[in-house]
Parts: structure tokens; sequence; C-alpha cells
């Protein structure tokens, strides 16, 4: 018994080594009140960027930054993940700017959209955001107006929200959308509509058809923004895309947590199984750390879990399950809540769609379980696992 106390002893310590691991490394930045906090979006839009976004929205919100910036250079990338990051900017309660250093190209240009305020360098271009297929290629003629369809409500609906033109964004989608702005033509059907800063900046009507100015830098900005001077500018890690990776295999660290677990209780002694567990357990929280969704509470919460099991396990193995229930109830909660994505001015209590993945998640994860440890239990007596140390390979 004093073996499998210090097994989980060192369980407990490895997922708060690591967590604390993940803070350093992850290099949060430190935001004050008031500041303006800078994210940088370049390259490929993809799943990694979306996690860094979500990481920076949320550090702004908790801190009361004054502003976010997208300090924006992107040709594009995933519409799908597009699609993510503009409802991640949607949600923002603080001004959100975009600064766009020479491209905000196809996906790109749909991020952009989603914020309030608009600026580009002076040699930079925004537009030509019409989906195409991972090669390059055209869709198939009947799911491209699909596509079309859908996004151009999407784009408008958005670019009205932040008080950009439509009829603008929908010409970034959709090549037979004409504009007009009162009774000029600004761009004509057959083609993309892609705007220059100079042409972005245009004032027709009293308005700027996109952009609120030009501006050199991000300190340019800054001062045309009125925006407060101390600027904080978060760096993404290769953290990100670790967290992107472990996310994703969310159920499958569950299932070894769960499995190593089960089988460190059935070998007295043994540590194999319990040092797997531990991994996958640190593994799971950590990466739900680095994406910006689990905090300390989550580990607080599953090492409390941890701990009545063991207390029921050594103390009132025959006479309560109370510890027990209780213990394991908290590790279940634990572990959906770290899978939580949930933003700083949301309710305490998270909507249906927040809980879509976490359900399916642990789901998997315990559907699984249950069918390994079955397997283990019902397997020939010579090959079982639970019967013997020596047994163990």
């Amino acid at each position: 018994m004093s073996g499998r106390c210090q097994n989980f002893g060192k369980i407990a310590l490895a997922i708060g080594f690591a967590v604390a691991l993940g803070k350093t490394a992850q290099g949060r930045e430190i935001i004050g009140k008031g500041d303006t906090v800078v994210i940088p979006l370049r390259g490929e839009i993809s799943e990694p960027s979306h996690l860094f976004l979500r990481r920076g929205i949320k550090l702004a919100e908790s801190h009361e930054a004054a502003a976010i910036v997208i300090d924006m250079n992107t040709y594009g990338g995933r519409l799908d993940v597009a699609e993510e990051m503009t409802s991640s900017l949607n949600r923002v309660s603080i001004p959100t700017y975009t600064l766009i250093d020479s491209n905000a190209g196809s996906a790109g240009a749909i991020v952009a959209l989603a914020t309030k305020h608009i600026y580009m360098a002076p040699v930079s271009a925004i537009g030509a955001a019409a989906p195409v297929l991972s090669t390059g290629q055209d869709l198939p003629e009947t799911e491209r107006e699909k596509t079309i369809s859908y996004w151009s409500a999407l784009v408008r609906s958005m670019a009205t929200r932040n008080g950009h033109n439509p009829e603008i964004a929908e010409a970034f989608m959709n090549k037979d959308k004409e504009v007009r702005v009162g009774d000029r033509l600004v761009h004509a059907k057959g083609s993309l509509l892609t705007l220059n800063a100079q042409e972005a900046t245009e004032v027709v009507n009293g308005k700027p058809l996109l952009a609120d100015g030009i501006a050199q830098s991000i300190g340019d900005l800054v001062k045309k923004g009125n925006l407060p001077s101390r600027v904080v500018q978060l760096r993404p890690t290769g953290f990100e895309q670790l967290a992107f990776w472990i996310t994703a295999l969310a159920p499958l660290l569950l299932l070894g947590g769960i499995v190593g677990a089960y089988i460190e209780f059935k070998i007295p002694g043994a540590t194999l199984p319990g040092v797997i567990s531990a991994i996958c357990f640190t593994l799971f929280f950590l990466g739900h750390y680095l994406a910006g969704l689990a905090g300390w509470e989550a580990v607080v919460f599953f090492g409390l879990g941890v701990a009545l099991v063991l207390v029921e396990a050594l103390f009132f193995a025959h006479s309560t399950i109370v510890f027990g229930v209780v213990g394991a109830f908290l590790i279940l909660a634990s572990l959906f809540w770290a899978m939580i994505d949930r933003y700083p001015d949301q309710p305490l209590v998270p909507s249906t769609k927040m809980l879509l993945i976490p359900m399916l998640n642990l789901s998997i994860a315990i559907i699984a379980s249950i069918l390994v440890i079955s397997l283990l239990a019902s397997s020939p007596p010579r090959y079982r696992l639970c019967q013997a140390r020596k047994e163990w390979p």
C-alpha cells in the first residue's frame, strides 16, 4: 500500500511540475489594466493560429486591457479556422484593431473584418477571400454556390456588426458581386475584390471604403487610434503547436490515463502503469492549459479527487464508498472542466455549444476505457495482468 501512495504522489508531483513548466515556457507576458495588447498573426492561418489568438484574447480581457491589435501578415489559410477565429473576436468586449502589414489575403481578410477598426501599412492589400480546395483549385460548381452563399451571408453580417461596408466584404468572397457607394461604381462584377491601402482608405461619400487609415507601424496605429501608449506584444511559441496536438488527442490521453490508473491499482508495487497514467494526465492538463482552456482550478480538483480515491482505498475500503464516489466525481468533473472553452466575459454556467466537445471527448474516453478494462479482466488467467507482479513484462 505504501508503494501505491508513493506512485500517486509522483503523479500529483508530475502534474504540478509540468503545469508549472508550461506556465514558464509559455512566456505569459505581463499585461496591466489599460494596456494595448498586440497579437501577431503571421503565416498560414491554421489551428495553432487560433489557439494563440484565443489565448491572447482571454489574457487581454481577464487583465482588462484597453484594446487588442492584430498585427497581420498572411496570405490566408483554412476557412474553417478563420470562422473559429472570427467567432472568438466577435466575443471580445474591448475595442479590436487590425494592422495589415503587407497582406490580409483570403482567410486573413475575413479575420480582419471581425475587428472594429482596420489600419493598413502604406504598401499592403486586403481581399480575394473566395473559398478554394486545399490544392488551390476551384470548388465544384454546386459546392461552390453553397459555400459562397453561406460565407457571403456570414461576412456581410460580421462587417455590418463591426461598422464595415457589407458590400465590400461580400465582394471579397463573390466575384459576381458589384459594389456601388452612392452613385459611384467601386467594383464591377466579374472578379474578386482586392483593395490596396490607398483604395481601402479612400473617402467616398464622407466615409473610408474600408480602412480607418494608413499606419506605418504599431506605434503609429497607437497614436492615430488614441490608444494607451503602453504596448504589450504577445509572442507565439512552439507550445501553441504542441497544445493543438495534445487537445486533438484528448480522448486517447484520457484513455491511457484511466487504463493506466486501473492497472496500477490491480498490480501492487508495479510502477510502469502508474507512470504511463501520470504522463497521460500531465499531457492532458498541460495541453489544455497551453491552449488557454484549463487553469489551476481544474488541476486542483483533479488532485483532490485522486486524494479522496486514495483515502477510500487505504482506510475505508470495506466500510463506505462516499470518499471514492466523491473523488471519482471530482476527477471526471476536472477533466470535463479542463476542456470547456470559456471566455472571461461569459456566464459561469457554460452553454450547450461549449459542452459538446468536452462531452464527446470524455464519452469516447470512458467507453473505450470500459472496453479495454473489460478485455483485460476477461483475458485468460496466464495472460491476465492483474494476477501477479512477476507476469508484468
